[in-house]
């Protein structure tokens, strides 16, 4: 049977309703999934391993090994030299400071919430082409063996430091501990786009 038309106020209120709904749902995402889903960038490249690291001296081991391949087969956007130096510099910045931050609302809610996710599962999945707000351009020919060395600095340095951290441009404050395992996810993330030719 033909149902009459619905009115205006009716179909008003129910649009209104289906509005109210979809943004409720939105806001009830979690941000750190919303975050971690979009920048998951390049995690089904071939030469993705995902490694995870628990500790810095977990990914120098790591590291050394790799300095001893012949060759190294990417999918990184950066080479090798240049991702070890973003790797460098995050450690670094972590001691001495950010040159740029997101807001206070931003690190204490999406980029808390993204660290825990992160923490959580044992991995980071981050923009791995995305340099670090307001950082020096990375050199595309710094050799390797200067960039690892820069990268070994920095872990000695971090590891040294007796005074407070600098806050995370993304994350907040962060104690040495959770510090230290933000490093460390940092550097498995880039480390997954390059593998070793023997």
């Amino acid at each position: 049977m033909h149902q009459p038309p619905r009115s205006t106020t009716t179909m008003t209120s129910s649009i209104n309703t289906a509005r109210r709904s979809a943004v409720k749902s939105i806001l009830l995402l979690p941000p750190a999934l919303a975050l971690t889903s979009m920048s998951s960038c390049q995690a089904g490249a071939p030469t993705d391993r995902q490694p995870v690291f628990s500790s810095l001296r977990d990914a120098e081991e790591e590291l050394t090994g790799l300095a001893k391949a012949k060759a190294l087969v990417s999918g990184a956007a950066w080479t090798w030299a240049q991702t070890l130096e973003h790797c460098a510099q995050s450690i670094e910045y972590s001691v001495s400071g950010f040159p740029e931050s997101k807001s206070k609302l931003f690190q204490n809610t999406v980029g808390a919430a993204a660290l825990g996710v992160f923490s959580w599962r044992g991995r980071m999945s981050h923009d791995l082409a995305e340099p670090i707000p307001g950082a020096p351009a990375l050199a595309r020919a710094t050799p390797p063996e200067v960039a690892l060395a820069r990268l070994r600095a920095s872990v000695a340095s971090f590891r040294s430091w007796s005074r407070p951290l600098q806050p995370h441009f993304a994350y907040g404050a962060l104690d040495r501990d959770a510090y230290e395992q933000a490093h460390a996810m940092h550097l498995a993330n880039h480390r997954s786009q390059f593998r070793a030719v023997s």
